[in-house]
């Protein structure tokens, strides 16, 4: 994995580009400012209605899909430039954005994501490459939250989804990677990690007192076309199977 020190994100190496392509995964320190994260955890907490104080129990993580529709602050951090450039770059074709969401874990949150690779779930063909940016918008040490990845096994195409409750579902269905080498990440405010969509990754629990708070934008080809199946953010939008996903709620970048 390639580590950016810290510098506003805006071009990403060759040395980074070809680390990603390998692994699957790379970190980009400060991808946004400081000051940034705090804004964008202000508007994140204010959407979500969370508290610090909230006991998680033992649900996976709260999600909130497509803010940038309804939240004008969060929709600065979805169309945010530093990350459609480094997406663009990394992924190396031309990306409109599938959805965002926020990922907020709980405090005293006992449960984990377990493994499972995100491009399974999606009603996509012909995408030549995806990718998210998971951008932490508080510190997240491992004790908070952070994920854990595979490194290479985003060349394991062709899955059903995975079940992120079950430990061991992935593994049911690609028993090699449990033997993989696993890479964790921690974040500070403002860090980012970009991972492909066939990319296996794990969240750990979050054991502190504060709540663990991401924020996710998911890049896909421009050319994806729709392939008919469900999913909540095409649901209602009356789309043919076979059409590109050339619409509004699809920007491209």
């Amino acid at each position: 994995m390639t580590t950016t020190e810290p510098t506003p994100t805006t071009i990403v190496d060759a040395e980074t580009i070809s680390a990603y392509r390998r692994n699957g995964v790379t970190r980009l320190r400060n991808i946004i400012t400081a000051e940034e994260a705090a804004r964008f955890r202000d508007a994140a907490i204010a959407e979500s209605g969370i508290a610090s104080d909230y006991a998680g129990g033992s649900t996976i993580f709260n999600q909130y899909v497509n803010v940038w529709q309804q939240n004008d602050v969060l929709r600065e951090l979805t169309l945010h430039p530093n990350l459609a450039a480094a997406a663009t770059a990394l992924a190396g074709v031309p990306l409109r954005i599938w959805h965002d969401h926020l990922l907020i874990k709980p405090p005293h949150n006992g449960a984990a994501t377990e493994f499972h690779q995100d491009a399974p779930y999606w009603p996509h063909a012909g995408s030549r490459h995806a990718l998210s940016a998971w951008v932490a918008l508080v510190d997240v040490p491992v004790e908070r939250g952070c994920m854990t990845f595979i490194p290479g096994s985003h060349d394991h195409q062709g899955l059903r989804a995975q079940d992120l409750a079950d430990r061991d579902d992935l593994f049911r269905v690609a028993p090699d990677l449990r033997w993989g080498e696993r890479l964790t990440i921690p974040l500070r405010a403002g860090d980012c990690t970009f991972h492909n969509a066939y990319l296996a990754h794990s969240a750990t629990p979050n054991l502190t007192d504060d709540p663990r708070i991401a924020h996710v934008t998911i890049f896909i080809d421009a050319d994806t076309e729709y392939t008919g199946g469900g999913h909540v953010v095409t649901d209602g939008l009356g789309l043919t199977p076979g059409q590109s996903l050339e619409h509004a709620t699809f920007p491209r970048v």
